[in-house]
């Protein structure tokens, strides 16, 4: 499933914006039957296109005030290295987000917290340990002027 055609793409844009859509008000919204709504919904979570369904959670409401950038760099970026602080790093679940950067460093990641006395701990009880970390670099977020896992689709995107 390579291709995907007008339908696939209105199911992913309408899903992505309203993950809890019933079935009826999705084939509705992008003009198809139920039934083979439904096969299309299927078919895209079968091949990979839809990884899942989630509730999108305000951080601030559940008390977690800091979004801290720490750019972390490892003492060697061999293939056993690597494997070994990704793993750590894919275990710890204030570390929200994780990526393989080009440029000074190894990984940027962004950690959530509730306020800066427990990302400093955190930073250093947790970060400066993780296996074979050399040094870390933090910025803050002062404030979020856009945050969304919502993505650029249609068939121009891809």
């Amino acid at each position: 499933m390579n291709i995907l055609d007008k339908f696939d793409w209105a199911i992913l844009i309408e899903l992505q914006i309203e993950g809890r859509l019933s079935n009826a008000d999705l084939s509705a919204r992008v003009g198809l039957s139920a039934a083979p709504c439904w096969r299309r919904v299927r078919r895209l979570e079968e091949a990979g296109f839809i990884k899942g369904y989630r509730a999108e959670i305000d951080r601030h409401k559940i008390g977690l005030g800091v979004l801290a950038f720490v750019r972390l760099d490892a003492d060697s970026n061999s293939g056993d290295v690597l494997r070994s602080l990704e793993e750590a790093i894919r275990a710890i679940p204030e570390i929200v987000s994780c990526h393989y950067i080009s440029g000074t460093g190894t990984f940027e990641l962004q950690v959530v917290s509730r306020d800066l006395n427990s990302f400093s701990q955190f930073a250093r009880e947790v970060l400066i340990n993780l296996p074979h970390v050399k040094d870390l670099h933090t910025s803050f977020s002062l404030g979020e002027v856009k945050a969304s896992s919502v993505l650029p689709l249609g068939p121009m995107a891809s």
